[in-house]
This record gives structure tokens, C-alpha cells and sequence, in this order.
């Protein structure tokens, strides 16, 4: 289907994902509103659009990646906009975490502009996306996720369709729901361990070589031993995805009482200026607790 894409949003994830759509074949145009991060992509032979409708303009599939529903308003209705501007993409494909209510909402703003939307946000962070191998959550239209199939196959390594608009975006809030969960807990039992007098290499070493060990586990061990924690989901916006996943609770009278409380932590953390370091600088917080 799509043999034009625009791109929009070049960050952490952004960035390389466009870059494999260029490395698949794709003819792609990018647009940021910081024009430097475009830079790279524009040496991999992109086209760079002056404003976001300029992306959007003859692209069969525009590419949302931003940090949230603010961010994605902002693309769409700024002057110069998608939907400010009058562009007709073939399709928008919001790639960002963003409630399963804003998902819906942002449905009802596209089809009133009369632009198809499938959302589709990933499971993984920096290190699949320069490697191709995120998990693509897609919802809406089943052949026209099935159309975008091949665009999303050069960016993940799986596409799994979770059914109607909203529920893509609960998959990926499910997914990440869990994660600030489990990057708090191995952080907790890191510090209880070290307190009994045990080395935080002795304690992964055991962790890794059980049944808790897991992928996750092993790809933040060497920060966690190390503790310094360059961003590959950076902390601010675990934060960001627990406080979605709260507010979607709230909406659908679910009890989510660990996330409540691993929220809070990351909430300390922002307090100590953590925001811009992975998620996995949790740990700093749990040290840095009073007993």
C-alpha cells in the first residue's frame, strides 16, 4: 500500500524507525519542530518538511511518534498543521502512548477531517527500534492494519492486531503498566539484598539464572551495576505512562494499587531530577528513601 511515508517526531524512538523505513525502501519526508534532529535523516536521503502538513502532503501513511496527546494536538492543529492545513494523507498512524479515551477522541477529530486513522503503538525500546525488532500493537480497521503490514514489518518484527480503535492503546498501557512495576521491583530487591550484605552482582546473577529471569532483567543489569543509566525509555515518560494508566483505571473502575504506588516512586524521582535518565534510575530513588 504505503510507498510515501511521512515521519513525524525524531526522538529517541522516532529517529531510528524512520531510518529503517529509508533503509526498507520507502520514500519518507520527516518533519521536527527541533529542525537539527532531522539532520541524519536528511543524510539517509529523507526529504524534511518545513511544518507538520508539510509531511502529511501526497504521503499515502503519515507517522505520528511524539510524547503524547499535547504533542500530537499540537501537529495536527498549530498553523501548518495536518488538520490545520488542510492535508490528506492517506492514513494517520499514531505510533505514540497515549490513552485509550484520547485514542478514541482523536478518531472522531480525523474522521470529521476525513483521514483514516490506525494506531499502533510499539512494545520495546531504543535498542529494537535500531534494530527493527519492536512489537507493532495495531488497532482499528483490520485490512487496513493489514495494508500497513509491510511498513510496520520494517520497523518491528511482529504485528499483533488488538482490535478497535482505543485498544491498541490499552495493550500498550497494559504492557507498560507492568513494566514500571517490574523495573521498581528488581530495583526494590536490589536494595533489599544490598542492606543483608549482598552484591548487586551476586543477586542478578540469581535473579538471571532462575525462573525471574527475563529479557528486561538482563538488558538493565549492566546500569543497574554500573549506575549510570542512559535513556532508552527515559524516566519522565515511564511516569508519564503510569499516571495514563491510573487515569484509564479510574475510568474503567479497575484497582491497580502496585501501580499507584510505583507511580509515586517515580514521582520522587522527578523531584531528584531523574527525568531525562532511563527508567531504571529508579533504583537512585529506592537508595536515596528514608527506611
Amino acid at each position: 500500500m504505503a510507498q510515501k511515508i511521512g515521519f513525524i517526531g525524531m526522538g529517541i524512538m522516532g529517529k531510528p524507525m524512520a531510518l529503517n523505513l529509508l533503509k526498507g525502501g520507502y520514500e519518507v519526508t520527516v518533519f521536527n519542530r527541533t529542525l537539527s534532529k532531522t539532520e541524519p535523516l536528511a543524510s539517509a536521503g529523507a526529504g524534511v518538511a518545513e511544518t507538520p502538513g508539510g509531511a502529511a502532503d501526497g504521503a499515502d501513511a503519515l507517522i505520528l511518534m511524539l510524547t503524547g496527546p499535547e504533542a500530537v494536538d499540537s501537529m495536527l492543529n498549530e498553523p501548518g498543521g495536518v488538520v490545520e492545513g488542510g492535508a490528506e494523507p492517506g492514513v494517520l498512524v499514531n505510533m505514540s502512548t497515549v490513552p485509550p479515551a484520547y485514542s478514541r477522541k482523536l478518531k472522531g477529530v480525523l474522521d470529521a477531517a476525513g483521514i483514516p486513522l490506525v494506531e499502533a503503538p510499539v512494545a520495546g525500546t531504543k535498542k529494537p527500534a535500531e534494530t527493527g525488532e519492536l512489537v507493532i500493537l495495531a488497532g482499528g480497521d483490520e485490512k487496513r492494519v493489514g495494508d500497513l503490514e509491510p511498513v510496520f514489518m520494517k520497523m518491528g518484527k511482529k504485528v499483533l492486531h488488538c482490535g478497535e480503535i482505543g485498544q491498541a492503546a490499552a495493550m500498550k498501557l497494559t504492557l507498560n503498566l507492568l513494566l514500571g512495576i517490574m523495573m521498581e521491583g528488581i530495583g526494590e530487591a536490589l536494595q533489599f539484598g544490598k542492606k543483608a550484605g549482598l552484591s548487586q552482582e551476586m543477586i542478578l546473577d540469581a535473579v538471571l539464572a532462575g525462573p525471574l529471569g527475563c529479557p528486561l532483567f538482563d538488558i538493565k543489569s549492566e546500569a543497574l551495576k554500573s549506575d549510570e543509566f542512559p535513556a532508552q525509555f527515559p524516566f519522565k515518560h515511564m511516569l508519564k505512562d503510569l499516571r495514563f494508566a491510573l487515569d484509564t483505571a479510574r475510568e474503567t473502575d479497575t484497582a491497580t494499587p502496585a501501580c499507584g504506588a510505583v507511580a509515586g516512586v517515580y514521582e520522587r524521582g522527578m523531584e531528584m531530577d531523574l527525568g531525562d535518565l532511563d527508567m531504571a534510575a529508579v533504583i537512585r530513588v529506592l537508595a536515596a528513601m528514608p527506611r
